[in-house]
């Protein structure tokens, strides 16, 4: 595993007295999948929120290519080489699925000089789109409106999305939520297709899933870390078992 590009260090969020997150720290490495596991409110789309921007931290720090980013805005920090999907949706659903990925090309490449060229045309933007498209196998459905694809289907249009500005880290929140077996072997195969060149953090429910695509996994509860390191010491760990599986502990 190479050197970490990105990380978080004893990143807390308060929301008036409550505390979402309390000191919790990640790294993130090229070729690396680090999956954040842990109940609902846990704090894992609290933390993927601080990680990406939408969220400022209430104490802590974020580096990403040893520059300090916590307080950069979210806009910045796509910019910068971080892209992720949302547990819902967030698709053009009236439009195709090359209309969907032109457009996130351009909002990161917006040229206000072009203004009386329509945006349709804009090279940079379309070969963005054919591009990410490619990578994620959906270049067969590129006119297909995004709206009549599979849930499963969407989902990896998501991730094409956010492939448009060639991210280096990946904040992907539960992206197998609601897929059957099959759509969730070809997500996990696509996954593993991005490892390679993109730093990835996982969130996930999918625990089949989750050991089998991850090389270091954490595990939240009510805010807080309780466990960190490689699937089959996190499968091993009693307080893990105690907390997340349901087994009661040594």
């Amino acid at each position: 595993m190479s050197a970490p590009i990105f990380s978080a260090r004893s990143v807390s969020r308060d929301f008036g007295g409550l505390r979402a997150l309390d000191t919790v720290s990640v790294d993130l490495s090229l070729g690396s999948i680090h999956a954040v596991i842990g109940t609902n409110g846990a704090g894992k789309s609290t933390l993927v929120n601080v990680l990406s921007g939408e969220l400022s931290p209430t104490t802590g720090a974020i580096t990403m290519n040893g520059d300090d980013i916590t307080r950069w805005t979210q806009p910045r920090r796509a910019r910068a080489g971080i892209g992720r999907s949302y547990q819902r949706t967030t698709i053009f659903a009236d439009l195709s699925l090359h209309e969907n990925c032109r457009l996130a090309a351009q909002a990161s490449h917006q040229r206000f000089w072009h203004w009386l060229e329509p945006a349709s045309r804009c090279r940079r933007s379309n070969e963005a789109a054919d591009r990410v498209l490619e990578q994620t196998g959906l270049s067969a459905l590129r006119h297909q409106i995004a709206g009549s694809l599979s849930h499963g289907k969407k989902r990896q249009l998501e991730i094409a999305m956010s492939l448009t500005t060639r991210p280096q880290v990946l904040l992907l929140d539960e992206p197998l939520a609601g897929m059957g077996p099959e759509e969730t072997e070809r997500m996990l195969e696509l996954l593993a297709s991005l490892r390679n060149a993109h730093a990835i953090l996982l969130i996930e429910h999918d625990m089949d899933a989750v050991f089998q695509i991850s090389d270091v996994i954490t595990v939240m509860v009510n805010g807080s870390v309780i466990a960190h390191g490689d699937p089959e010491s996190i499968r091993n760990n009693d307080a893990v078992q105690a907390a997340y599986l349901g087994r009661a502990a040594a």
